[in-house]
């Protein structure tokens, strides 16, 4: 048994994360009203690229709850919650989507990542996401568990991103980018089972799976047996997609890098300066600022060829600087 000094009982876990009970409508009126908020609250944020929004949202979001009901389910192999939870973290995650298109029809210009921090930062997804999700997801479980550290839950809902995901789905996808979309959408799955991956072996190691009724020990068991083997399959099939991502930011990486160093040795030679080098699908983009004239670009793609770059995908932008003093004579 689990020290009810330091620890949550069973019965306490429940009434915090399942939708049932007698305040079960209230319960209901309060998560549809939250959601509803906060997908608006990080649409409107996010359209604005202000992170300070963003955050905002991830707080007031209430999906963390059913998520963390779904693996309490699990554990103790309450399939009536554990469907019931499922059913509310897929209805949720379909109306922020909805709430994030809806919002794109009031903004003028397209949210994609090209020109949008916030979506940029949600779109491409790789296994440092997995990681930190997984760690998230330790302390969220944790937390369940323990009453002494349950304050951290507004740090943990800081640091999952479930609600903005979503959002951006929403905008990428009425500006046009079902890719972007489908980006954040991973990125979204990829919080969710490692929140309940983590969260079964959390529960696992204190030792909540025994405290399950004597009657529903053996299907508690072979039913969390069944979610194990999902949820690798999961981690699985989410693994891939991050491992490819994260193969393809850093080999993009690599060649900036290397275009940057040859575009700015180039470029100190006729007194200009390198401002961005950046990549959009196979294609390298690299603008240089500088007094007039605008100088001979035949030198640099040389070196650029000596260095193993395919020129054929290099576009140089030339933008001429230079100040006028106005001065009273």
């Amino acid at each position: 048994m689990l020290d009810e000094a330091r620890f949550n009982t069973v019965a306490n876990m429940r009434a915090s994360v399942f939708f049932d009970g007698p305040d079960v409508r209230s319960r209901y009126s309060r998560f549809w009203m939250l959601l509803v908020l906060s997908a608006i609250i990080a649409s409107a944020g996010i359209v604005g690229d202000s992170t300070a929004t963003v955050i905002g949202a991830m707080i007031v979001a209430p999906l963390m709850t059913p998520i963390m009901g779904t693996m309490l389910a699990t554990v103790i192999g309450d399939r009536a919650n554990l469907i019931r939870s499922l059913l509310l973290v897929v209805a949720g995650a379909a109306t922020a989507v909805a709430v994030g298109y809806a919002v794109g029809f009031l903004v003028v210009n397209d949210v994609l990542a090209d020109t949008n921090a916030q979506v940029s930062a949600r779109v491409t997804p790789g296994l440092i996401d997995l990681l930190a999700a997984l760690g998230t997801g330790v302390v969220g479980s944790v937390a369940l568990v323990r009453k002494d550290i349950s304050d951290t839950l507004p740090g943990v809902a800081i640091a999952i991103s479930l609600v903005p995901p979503l959002a951006v789905a929403g905008l990428t996808l009425e500006s046009g980018s079902i890719t972007q979309s489908l980006g954040a959408l991973l990125l979204f799955v990829t919080n969710v089972v490692a929140i309940i991956g983590t969260g079964v072996v959390v529960m696992s190691v204190y030792g909540v799976t025994r405290l399950a009724r004597e009657p529903m020990a053996g299907e508690a068991q072979r039913g969390m047996g069944r979610t194990i083997a999902l949820l690798a399959v999961m981690f699985l099939v989410i693994g891939v997609p991050l491992a490819i991502t994260s193969i393809g930011i850093s080999a993009r990486a690599i060649v900036e890098q290397g275009v940057h160093r040859v575009a700015e040795t180039w470029a100190q030679s006729v007194g200009w300066e390198v401002d961005t080098v950046s990549t959009r699908d196979s294609e390298v983009y690299i603008r240089l600022e500088g007094p007039l004239p605008v100088p001979d670009t035949t030198t640099l793609k040389g070196l650029l060829d000596a260095a193993g770059v395919d020129t054929g995908k290099v576009t140089v932008n030339l933008v001429p600087v230079y100040s006028v003093k106005l001065a009273t004579p």
